[in-house]
């Protein structure tokens, strides 16, 4: 990190119980010159990886459903989720994490991935980039029922539908996970399944 605008000032940690919370005071140079002190803190969990199955045959997308405690307490009642396969890059580059925990959650074994773009889903809190990837699937590609590890408490459903299906979830609220929301744009403005 240099940039002679930004001078960190402390970094105290906050919280090490299950990721990293760190208050940090900074100086930032503003236009006019004037140089002003903030102080915030920033949550660092890591840097992650996230795929859309889909199958061009089928027209059909790969997701999965869990529980994400996280939007319980605010305000999704049952606590579940559907999302894309994702997971913690880990000491993996972002390939060999996508291709890990697709296995892990979906139970299918894929190769060939493609890296669609990257992203920072929370900027003003979270330090998390997370990579974007596609991949085709089909049936001969499936080696277990997926599920997550239990080692890792994972409780994951395995859900195969219909892209259209997937898709019109967005608009009536059923999907509410933005990496999800932005693959299924994605897959959408790049007709993977038309």
């Amino acid at each position: 990190m240099n940039n002679k605008d930004i001078s960190i000032k402390s970094k105290e940690l906050l919280s090490n119980n299950w990721y990293k919370l760190y208050k940090v005071t900074y100086d930032i140079k503003q236009k006019n010159g004037e140089t002003l002190s903030h102080t915030r803190e920033a949550y660092d969990r890591g840097n992650g990886a996230t795929i859309l199955l889909y199958n061009r045959e089928s027209k059909t997308v790969i997701l999965t459903r869990q529980f994400r405690l996280p939007t319980f307490l605010n305000g999704n009642q049952s606590g579940m989720l559907i999302e894309t396969c994702a997971g913690l890059l880990d000491k993996d580059n972002p390939e060999d994490c996508i291709r890990k925990e697709t296995q892990e959650e979906t139970g299918y074994k894929i190769s060939a991935v493609k890296k669609v773009f990257e992203s920072y889903m929370s900027p003003g809190s979270v330090t998390e980039i997370l990579y974007f990837f596609i991949a085709e699937y089909d049936k001969g590609m499936k080696v277990s029922d997926g599920g997550g590890l239990e080692h890792e408490q994972e409780n994951i459903e395995v859900l195969e539908m219909g892209f259209d299906k997937a898709y019109a979830m967005v608009g009536s609220g059923e999907i509410k996970d933005a990496k999800t929301i932005m693959l299924l744009q994605y897959g959408k403005i790049e007709g993977l399944v038309s």
